[in-house]
């Protein structure tokens, strides 16, 4: 009996999706209410909603590097479908990590995207008091409060959410998976989007939700998270030299040519950096996923304006990239260099 795929045939076939069924669609998904079920039936189907997740249970057991890569290579097919399918891997990677009756029961169908996740947990990242809280409640947890950006409803099963605990010291923060669907205590509100809008981004309010200790992933140390957050920021930069990708593609000659070599040199600066050179390196390959986007534009011409234009879609995506998982340190980052000054050649 065969084995997984190999790295190479993961990467073949996720390049050949993005050529046939991911790019030919970009636009009308742009355009579209939400992403086709059928473009992430697809990935399931060639497997890729394993890609975190151990060969044993379903997955692909990929190397950082080729999973990076499938990334890129989707995200140059269609960002927004892409965006979805994403958030995914943060539940299957920490299903994985905490064993137990919960890895057995949701591992496998997580990893064969029979089950499929969202994320909700960008409310970690804001200043102040916490604006998601859980306690403690007969036989689990209670939520209160509000996940500001969750991806994918109505297309994911269950989301990975991160809740403060004020109870405990420190303030730790409780993993659960909870059940996407709306009901008594969870409700939601979507989100209208310049970019990328079919991802069916909401938000999320838990007024007394309660979660079954089954349900609970872990509890993990404020500032641990924070550490591993810093560090995470790795994967998110493949979505922009993705976009860049394709403006090459679309580009051709010497344009094409000064774009991959700033992919090159924007792909080895996030391999090499640590935490505090990630947010300067994911700035820069946002930067360089803008230049790339505002060089089709300009190139295509009065066309590129038309809502069925490529290039109008992929300027609007990559201005959607620079704020997408933004930390203060990317933003620092990113707007250095750019403070007001004279124009070249004025006086």
């Amino acid at each position: 009996m065969r084995g997984p795929p190999t790295p190479p045939e993961v990467r073949a076939l996720a390049a050949a999706l993005s050529e046939s069924l991911l790019f030919p669609s970009a636009v009308a998904v742009d355009r579209a209410d939400a992403v086709p079920v059928s473009h992430l039936d697809a990935l399931a189907e060639a497997g890729l909603y394993g890609l975190a997740g151990p060969p044993e249970r379903g997955g692909l057991g990929l190397p950082e590097s080729d999973a990076l890569a499938v990334i890129e290579l989707l995200a140059s097919g269609c960002l927004t479908t892409t965006f979805v399918w994403l958030q995914h891997h943060a539940s299957v990677r920490a299903v994985a990590a905490a064993g137990g009756a919960l890895q057995s029961e949701w591992l496998e169908p997580l990893c064969t995207g029979q089950r499929r996740a969202g994320i909700a947990f960008a409310g970690l990242r804001r200043p102040g008091p916490p604006v998601l809280s859980a306690e403690r409640g007969r036989g689990g947890w209670v939520l209160r409060g509000f996940a500001p950006w969750v991806t994918g409803w109505d297309l994911v099963d269950v989301m990975l959410v991160g809740a403060r605990v004020p109870s405990l010291p420190g303030t730790p923060v409780l993993w659960v998976l909870v059940d996407a669907a709306e009901r008594d205590g969870l409700s939601v509100e979507r989100l209208h989007l310049a970019a990328v809008n079919a991802s069916v981004t909401v938000t999320a309010s838990f007024d007394g939700v309660h979660v079954a200790e089954g349900r609970v992933v872990g509890v993990e140390e404020f500032g641990a998270w924070r550490r591993r957050d810093a560090g995470g920021l790795r994967t998110n930069g493949s979505l922009a030299l993705g976009l860049a990708a394709r403006c090459a593609h679309l580009l051709g000659g010497a344009e094409a040519e000064a774009i991959r070599l700033g992919l090159s040199d924007r792909r080895r600066a996030l391999d090499s950096a640590d935490a505090d050179g990630l947010p300067a390196a994911r700035a820069a390959a946002a930067e360089l996923a803008l230049e790339a986007a505002t060089s089709l534009v300009i190139t295509t011409g009065g066309s590129a304006v038309l809502l069925d234009s490529v290039a109008q879609m992929l300027a609007r995506q990559a201005i959607f990239l620079l704020v997408f998982g933004q930390t203060r340190a990317i933003r620092d980052a990113q707007l250095a260099g750019r403070r007001p000054g004279p124009r070249p050649g004025s006086r």
